[in-house]
């Protein structure tokens, strides 16, 4: 005596659209990644290290205080909004994050921190434009 076969009821579902692998792997403007463009972390770093020039700390704070800060802002804001292509005020914070830094008067916090954003996002992303890979 065998035993009787048990009926299993079946359930049909649709299949999935298919996409393709290029599509798959291309990451969107949100997707992962560092939040800073690597040439705006250079553009801190550089200058961030002119407070160190003893040229240009002769001229008054009044004027390179405002320099610093829209000589960094403007850049950034367009570097993360045109290259990096971020939404209006993530592109914003960033550009005003980096420019208050770099309107700090002396180079205490500009130098590492720009060296560090360099160091993790990799210098090699700059001429990539991001994507990773590495220059030869």
């Amino acid at each position: 005596m065998s035993p009787e076969p048990k009926i299993v009821d079946v359930e049909v579902v649709r299949e999935p659209p298919r996409v393709s692998r290029r599509l798959a792997a291309a990451p969107g403007p949100g997707s992962g990644g560092p939040p800073i463009h690597p040439l705006a972390a250079l553009l801190l770093l550089a200058v961030d290290n002119l407070w160190l020039l003893p040229e240009f700390v002769v001229i008054d704070w009044v004027i390179t205080i405002p320099l610093c800060f829209i000589t960094v802002f403007i850049p950034t804001l367009l570097i993360q909004k045109l290259v990096k292509k971020q939404r209006t005020w993530t592109a914003l914070g960033y550009a005003l994050l980096l420019a208050v830094i770099a309107a700090v008067p002396t180079s205490l916090l500009g130098t590492p921190l720009g060296a560090a954003l360099l160091a993790w996002f990799g210098i090699s992303r700059l001429w990539s434009g991001g994507r990773g890979r590495t220059v030869p």
